[in-house]
């Protein structure tokens, strides 16, 4: 059987995308796939309300969600403090990509996701990226001209892209056209990779 896709979509900024990410390491090592990884970048004000307008029961949904995955989180023994604000993570999500053509994508992935769920990092500090970038080896140099126009192009067209799958949240995984959305939908994407 030939070698299966898996779109793997996130965003730095999500807790619930943090925690799928050693997990989905772990599908290129278990099963014969290749997980090809995209940021699409979430407008928290369209999925969550905006900060100054949530009403009550936004605020409990996100209450919620945050006590929830540091269920999770805790499971595991991953520190997850909260965003300090309401972040644009494009820069970030940009740099992935150019981790992605640098060859250093999974140091740069695990740096990111790190550094920001550990209040070591803001998403959308271009020095701080670019930082980032030089310290897991890419040339970093090119970087902020990538950012302000090829790599900003490829980001704005990939997320329409994977908005035109039917993706709305992260983390997803598109397998043969079907979406899983969600950290807890992992096992139903692992029975499926199993044939079970």
């Amino acid at each position: 059987m030939a070698t299966q896709k898996i779109l793997h979509i996130t965003d730095y900024k999500s807790p619930f995308a943090y925690l799928a990410k050693d997990p989905t390491y772990a599908l290129e090592d278990e099963f014969d796939v290749i997980v090809e990884w995209r940021h699409f970048t979430l407008d928290i004000p369209s999925f969550l309300g905006a900060v100054e307008t949530r009403t009550e029961t936004e605020w409990r949904k996100v209450r919620y969600a945050y006590m929830d995955m540091r269920r999770w989180a805790n499971k595991r023994g991953l520190t997850v403090r909260g965003p300090r604000r309401i972040y644009d993570s494009s820069p970030a999500g940009i740099g992935m990509q150019y981790a992605q053509d640098q060859g250093v994508f999974r140091p740069y992935n695990d740096r990111v996701f790190k550094g920001f769920w550990n209040h070591e990092l803001e998403v959308d500090d271009v020095d701080a990226l670019t930082a980032v970038l030089d310290e897991v080896g890419a040339d970093a140099s090119g970087f902020a001209d990538y950012l302000a126009g090829e790599g900003r192009r490829l980001h704005d067209e990939m997320r329409l892209e994977t908005e035109n799958l039917g993706v709305f949240g992260v983390p997803s995984f598109v397998l043969d056209g079907e979406i899983f959305w969600g950290y807890d939908r992992m096992e139903m994407l692992r029975e499926r990779l199993a044939g079970d």
